[in-house]
């Protein structure tokens, strides 16, 4: 298994996201994904994601807090421990990215954006400012096919529609409010 890290920086409510179309063989290729990459050798996830960010934006972190891990299991790549991170403190300037295209986005703005429907599950349970979280996602080629949360079982399918995802007790899924409760 490979270790990655991911790191969405914020900056007044908006998410420095890379476009990845500028490598061939990308399996990221299309996608809007936030910053990261590989582990190199003797790195902890904190080195990773510092340097990572440096390389591929221009920016220092100052301010970043670790999310979660996600376990990324496919029949088709390599399996992957990604470590997720979140920033809200930096210093440096934007600079081009050789694998892409960076583009500070808003949050609802990423949902309509090409990514992985794994992306979505993550990205939520950040926003939500779940506590330290461990989220098991199963592809198929390019489709999600199991998402465990915490060791509990979630839907797949459109994460916009699940309500809201419980803090205390990441993997509950609390449904919309429906007919008077939702009118308030």
């Amino acid at each position: 298994m490979q270790n990655t890290t991911l790191c969405y920086i914020v900056r007044d409510g908006r998410y420095l996201m890379l476009h990845r179309m500028k490598k061939d063989r990308d399996v990221n290729r299309d996608k809007w994904v936030a910053v990261g990459g590989h582990f190199e050798e003797n790195e902890s996830p904190e080195d990773c994601v510092c340097r990572e960010v440096l390389e591929e934006t221009g920016l220092t972190l100052t301010d970043y807090r670790y999310c979660g891990i996600i376990t990324f299991v496919s029949d088709r790549w390599e399996g992957e421990y990604m470590h997720l991170f979140r920033a809200e403190g930096f210093t440096g300037n934007l600079r081009d990215c050789d694998e892409g295209t960076l583009e500070w986005i808003t949050g609802a703005q990423i949902n309509n954006l090409p990514q992985w429907e794994g992306d979505r599950i993550f990205f939520r349970l950040m926003e939500e400012n779940v506590p330290f979280f461990s989220l098991k996602l199963r592809y198929e080629g390019e489709t999600l096919r199991e998402a465990v949360l915490n060791g509990k079982q979630l839907p797949v399918g459109n994460v916009q529609s699940w309500g809201t995802i419980m803090p205390r007790a990441a993997g509950t899924i609390v449904p919309p409010p429906q007919g008077e409760e939702a009118q308030g």
